[in-house]
């Protein structure tokens, strides 16, 4: 629905109100649906990423790319609709949908201009530079709501949240000048980012007792984010040492800054995502993944590292 605000999901279809004084489940096959859900849906991204037929290495990585981003953004408008807040829903998974078409297209020289990471961060800019000024023509076609200012800021915040920042899983996979070895990095952040994810669940799960943010997540802990710290660190090394000159530019130190930060990273996506559930009152973004939840919840920390793993291999590891 674009002119009128989202009508909040029936209760039949939308995730289980969440409350704070809910009994805790037993943690251990939690633990293993989650491991198990991550595991299958990755295996299907790294297998396109990493096939020798070009069509599945392009094409379908960019189907699960696109698929990945049009429902992590349906269901961020959906939070949003559960708290009130309308939004042009159509227009923004539309753009959406543009966005990651647009940029592979450019990453892959289909337009003419490749090699050059300048040229897709123009690209991008100027399509939301475009999406602003679409909005604000929609919002004028719609007449006054009462929910102008609301409509357009979360259309913008769900474009930026949710596309925008998983667009640099395909920036970072066809980065320019590394001989194509941009699907390694691709590889290192989501396996030290997904590592950061399951130490803090498992020291968190078995010897967690001071809150980090209870405001905000109650079930994560100070012993949690140490156990993410060293679970990323370790993944990071071992990767680095393992994959060798496939990194290009990697190094140990570059291994052991790069684990902490992709660590960190991987506890603060998911605690905003988590804020985000808190303020829409569920417990879970959506249904889609048995022990995870919905799209949003899988790609939390992916969505908080994908950028800060491009802007290191652009600014540090990819620099004469």
């Amino acid at each position: 629905m674009a002119s009128h605000a989202l009508r909040s999901p029936s209760p039949e279809s939308s995730p289980a109100t969440y409350s704070p004084h809910q009994q805790p489940t037993n943690k251990t096959p939690t633990f293993l649906r989650r491991l198990g859900s991550s595991i299958l849906l990755w295996s299907v991204v790294l297998w396109a990423l990493f096939s020798e037929h070009p069509g599945i290495a392009q094409w379908v990585f960019l189907a699960i790319m696109t698929i990945l981003a049009t429902a992590g953004l349906a269901e961020f408008y959906a939070l949003a609709a559960r708290r009130g807040l309308p939004s042009f829903r159509v227009c923004g998974l539309c753009a959406g949908l543009l966005l990651m078409i647009g940029t592979f297209l450019h990453c892959t020289g289909k337009l003419g201009i490749h090699n050059s990471p300048a040229r897709v961060n123009d690209f991008e800019t100027s399509f939301l530079i475009l999406f602003v000024l679409g909005l604000a023509l929609r919002l004028l076609a719609a007449g006054p709501t009462g929910n102008g200012l609301s409509m357009m800021a979360v259309s913008l915040l769900g474009l930026f949240y949710v596309p925008w920042l998983l667009n640099f899983i395909q920036k970072i996979h066809f980065f320019p000048g590394i001989n194509g070895l941009g699907k390694f990095y691709v590889l290192y952040f989501v396996v030290v980012t997904k590592l950061s994810d399951t130490g803090a669940y498992v020291v968190g799960s078995l010897c967690g007792r001071h809150k980090l943010a209870p405001k905000v997540s109650p079930g994560k802990t100070w012993e949690g984010f140490a156990g993410a710290l060293v679970f990323s660190l370790v993944a990071g090394v071992a990767l680095a040492e393992m994959l060798d000159h496939r990194l290009p530019g990697m190094n140990l130190f570059h291994a052991t800054l790069l684990g902490l930060t992709l660590g960190a990273g991987a506890v603060l996506g998911d605690l905003i995502e988590s804020l985000l559930k808190r303020e829409a009152g569920v417990k879970d973004s959506g249904r889609w993944f048995p022990g995870i939840g919905g799209l949003l919840d899988l790609l939390d920390s992916l969505l908080f590292n994908a950028p800060l793993m491009y802007l290191y291999l652009r600014h540090v590891l990819s620099r004469p």
